[in-house]
Formats: structure tokens, C-alpha cells, sequence
């Protein structure tokens, strides 16, 4: 099975050389990413704001496939790492990429290959198996982001989880919810 932005693409172009859709694709995923990214609420309480960069990763991910989906978040990190302002609220350099964000973006990566993966088996496609991929997708972003903030920031795993996981609950569920509906939507459309 394919996912949904590469087969209206082949509808759409499909004259056009595969290698070149494929570039074409996985920029405007880095973009979109980046795009959501700047919508950024700090929270008093936590080195970690909410984002519109999560919605964005579980959209791209699905929509691109595994091997497009993660290369397209390799790309949004590596635009953000060289100082495009792409990162959350605008941020961007290494500086970010040793902060208390690093495990959400190596995150990002994996659960766009992975919510990619489930997604080439069809799983995006129906009401009834569509919140499996972004589920599994913003656990891994958890596990990951939360991850680094304990070890790598050295703040245990309690705080971790109330600096990086527990405040970002309810707005990760609404997210999961609006991909679930979205993809599954668009598919009916392309249809």
C-alpha cells in the first residue's frame, strides 16, 4: 500500500521524474512542520511548550509514508540546526539541539517513520484503526522527549514526566484525535 500525499502526487504529476516528487514532498513536509512549529504557548512551569509541531509530525508521517515522513523530519531538524528559524516560536542553531527539546526532535523523527510504517499498511485509512499510528507515534515522541529530559538533563524520571509529559496530555489527545479524523477524511475525498 502506498499513503495518501504520494498517490495524489502520482495522480497529479505523473509525468514528473519519481526522485524530484519525492525531494518535492519531503521539503514541503519539513515546511509544514516548521509552520506549525511557530505556533508556541510557553508554559511558567516547564523548559517544553506546547506546539503545533506534533500535530504536524503525526499529519507528515501518515500522510508521507516511513522512509519520506522521516526524512522529511531529518530535514526540518537539519534546516533548524543550521539557523533557519524553524524550531519551536522561531528558535534555531545547535543551541536548541542540546537543549531540553533534543529528545522530542530525534522523537519526531522516529514516529514519522513509524506512524509512516503503519500507515503503509493501511491503518490511517479507517475510523477504526486511524488513532493506532498517531497513538504510537506521540508515545514514542514521549518516551524520547521525556527521556532526554531525565537523563539527559538529569531531572529523574518524576519531574520528567511532569515537565514533559503530564502537561502536554490533554492537547496530544485532541491532536490524535484530529489526525485520526483528518486522514481518513482526506482519504474519502481523494477517493
Amino acid at each position: 500500500m502506498t499513503t495518501l500525499v504520494p498517490t495524489l502526487s502520482l495522480r497529479i504529476f505523473p509525468r514528473t521524474a519519481p526522485w524530484l516528487r519525492d525531494l518535492i514532498l519531503i521539503t514541503v513536509g519539513a515546511l509544514f512542520v516548521a509552520a506549525l512549529a511557530q505556533v508556541k504557548i510557553p508554559l511558567p512551569f516547564t523548559p517544553v511548550p506546547i506546539t503545533g509541531q506534533t500535530f504536524a509530525v503525526l499529519l507528515v508521517g501518515a500522510a508521507l509514508g516511513s522512509a519520506r515522513g522521516a526524512s522529511s523530519l531529518i530535514l526540518y531538524t537539519a534546516m533548524g540546526a543550521v539557523g533557519l528559524p524553524f524550531f519551536a516560536g522561531g528558535g534555531s542553531g545547535l543551541t536548541v539541539l542540546t537543549g531540553p527539546t533534543l529528545g522530542y526532535l530525534v522523537g519526531f523523527i522516529v514516529a514519522a517513520y513509524v506512524i509512516g510504517l503503519l500507515a503503509e499498511r493501511g491503518l490511517e485509512r479507517s475510523m477504526r484503526t486511524s488513532i493506532v499510528p498517531f497513538l504510537v507515534g506521540t508515545i514514542i515522541i514521549y518516551v524520547l522527549g521525556a527521556g532526554w529530559l531525565a537523563i539527559g538533563l538529569n531531572l529523574g524520571l518524576q519531574k520528567a514526566l511532569v515537565a514533559g509529559v503530564y502537561p502536554f496530555l490533554i492537547g496530544d489527545a485532541i491532536k490524535i484525535i484530529l489526525s485520526a479524523v483528518a486522514l481518513p477524511a482526506a482519504w474519502n475525498l481523494a477517493k
